[in-house]
């Protein structure tokens, strides 16, 4: 069993060889002079749990010194001038070898150099060589440091720190300058302290230099104003920045005085209107004061005619005309008689075109005898139609139950395929059924217009309207919101008038419409559960009346919407606008009357 040693590799690792390969190793490479012989086995050594050779000896584990690494250098550097006097002697020989750079080129090759003619694939292969004889160098170089222990490298380390640690000496001349080994004055800079204002006025007078101000002092502030003359156009009007000074400004004697004065006449004054106001609502003078104020004023024509139509008929000429034997007004007696004339008679504007006939609702009894009488009847012409050969008849109508009763012997016969037969009937019945039902079907477009359909009325032959008057209506998002998404479901026109005290809902539709929205006013909608502000400033609970109901000739509002009025005035003339005025005073003498009612 050969034995083993260990080596270190060109990358410094440890590698372990057998001795005769070790040997050949050593001794086959161009470039192995450099490669320290590996030390031989200690009978102290012995192997680790790893498996790996673990030296025992001192020497082994010791650092190396540094004369043995003298020694190692010394016969590496031996080996490559030997090498070198031996390439030299061949280039002496054959010129063709001078361009062969190579340290420690085998003969063998440099042989074969000789042998052939210089080529291009001759100079790249020197060049190649060349390249890897400089590896080889560096190796060698790498290797031998490697050997070197980190002990030593330590050491060398600490020791060049140390010199670089030691000050210089100080040398002076006769003249006290501080000079080098070779005489040469050094310069040692000095460090001055100094502020900070001095250094930025350093700086500041440096970079005055470089742009041309020398001896000019810069401040921000003039180069701030300069920045902002550059760019000043004196054609836009700009205030000044300058803040007066305020003045002390003194109260003329007895300001004061007149305005605690002005406040006690006010005071006292609506002290004495809250008497007369409560005095006028016992009386009730104040609520009949109101009403005279809301009666429309009776708009008087500006020119009475001299002679009614109906007069002309049987005067002569006019009323001043006069009879001079009578001295009455001269009448025609020709257009006196005794018959009376009847007017012409005139449909009424209201009254629909076509008559219209009061629908019979019949029983439920009656409903079916109908349904039955339809039915045998239309049953009986079918069965003629059979009769007569026009109508192929139908098969007969198979079900589980009857199965056995229809077919008889087939059903005996074939029980499974005649019930085969009965099922796939009944799926053609079903089929058809559920096929007849999709065929009636509405649309969405359909169900929608029907809907549309049952909700709209004919109001050709007139309207109907209703008034409501509401106690408030302002507050309460969520009741506005009922009152108009109703009314536009139902498709009614109308509009919301929102007052101090007097909120008024007018609305215009046909009766099925007017009957559902008067339920929604008055029982659906809880207007007691809100309080409301009083004249009196306390809080009463809110209310809805129905003012007035009846039928118009047209539509006076456009789909419903809210308006806002501050002031009755501009209420009012907002419905004189629409031709309606007749609705707000009803609706606010109404409010007027129930306040006053409720103050007493």
């Amino acid at each position: 069993m050969s034995s083993i040693i260990t080596r270190k590799d060109g990358d410094g690792n440890d590698q372990k060889l057998p001795r005769k390969r070790a040997a050949a190793s050593d001794s086959g490479g161009g470039g192995g002079g450099g490669v320290v012989e590996a030390p031989k086995k200690s009978r102290f050594d012995v192997k680790d749990s790893n498996g790996s050779e673990k030296h025992e000896d001192a020497s082994s584990t010791a650092s190396l010194s540094s004369q043995q690494i003298k020694l190692m250098m010394a016969h590496a550097q031996r080996e490559i001038e030997e090498r070198k006097r031996a390439l030299s002697n061949l280039r002496d020989k054959d010129p063709l070898l001078a361009s062969v750079p190579q340290i420690g080129m085998p003969v063998a090759l440099a042989a074969q150099a000789l042998a052939k003619k210089p080529t291009p694939e001759d100079a790249e292969k020197a060049r190649k060589i060349a390249e890897l004889q400089a590896q080889i160098r560096a190796k060698l170089t790498g290797n031998l440091a490697s050997l070197i222990q980190p002990t030593a490298v330590a050491a060398a380390a600490a020791a060049a720190a140390q010199a670089q640690e030691r000050p210089k000496p100080l040398i002076l001349d006769e003249e006290g300058r501080t000079v080098d080994k070779s005489g040469r004055t050094i310069n040692i800079p000095t460090v001055t302290p100094t502020l900070k204002a001095n250094i930025r006025a350093k700086k500041r007078e440096v970079f005055q230099r470089q742009t041309g101000g020398v001896g000019e002092r810069s401040d921000p502030a003039s180069s701030a104003q300069d920045e902002a003359i550059k760019y000043f156009d004196d054609r836009i009007a700009q205030k000044p920045t300058v803040r007066n000074k305020r003045t002390l400004r003194f109260h003329e004697p007895g300001k004061f005085q007149q305005l605690a004065e002005r406040m006690r006449m006010k005071s006292q004054l609506e002290r004495l209107q809250n008497e007369i106001s409560q005095i006028a609502r016992k009386t009730g003078i104040s609520s009949a004061t109101k009403l005279a104020l809301i009666a429309p004023k009776q708009d008087m024509p500006d020119d009475v005619p001299a002679m009614e139509w109906w007069d002309s008929v049987i005067l002569t000429q006019d009323m001043e005309t006069v009879d001079e034997a009578s001295g009455k007004i001269s009448i025609r007696q020709a257009a006196i008689t005794n018959l009376i004339e009847h007017p012409t008679q005139m449909k009424p504007p209201n009254e629909p075109l076509k008559p219209v006939y009061l629908p019979v609702f019949l029983t439920k009894k009656e409903r079916k005898k109908l349904r039955r009488q339809n039915r045998r009847e239309a049953w009986k012409e079918e069965q003629e139609k059979i009769r007569l050969g026009l109508v192929a008849p139908p098969e007969p109508k198979l079900r589980i139950s009857n199965l056995m009763r229809v077919l008889g012997s087939e059903a005996v016969q074939d029980p499974t395929k005649m019930e085969q037969h009965v099922r796939e009937q009944m799926a053609k019945r079903q089929k058809a059924h559920e096929d007849a039902n999709n065929a009636r079907k509405l649309t969405s477009e359909q169900k929608s217009e029907k809907k549309q359909r049952k909700l709209r009325e004919d109001t050709s032959c007139g309207v109907h309207v209703s008034v409501y008057r509401i106690r408030d209506l302002q507050d309460n998002q969520s009741k506005k919101f009922k009152v108009e998404t109703n009314a536009k479901q139902l498709q009614m026109t109308g509009s919301v008038v929102l007052f101090r005290d007097c909120c008024v809902v007018v609305v215009e539709g046909g009766p099925k419409q007017q009957k559902k929205y008067r339920r929604l006013m008055l029982h659906r909608i809880k207007w007691e559960e809100d309080l409301a502000k009083g004249n009196d400033g306390q809080d009463v609970p809110n209310s809805c009346v129905l003012v007035w109901e009846g039928t118009s000739q047209r539509r006076h509002f456009g789909e419903i919407k809210f308006k806002i009025f501050p002031m009755e005035k501009m209420a009012r003339e907002f419905f004189q606008k629409h031709q309606v005025e007749h609705y707000w005073d009803l609706a606010y003498s109404g409010a007027v009357l129930e306040a006053s009612s409720d103050q007493q």
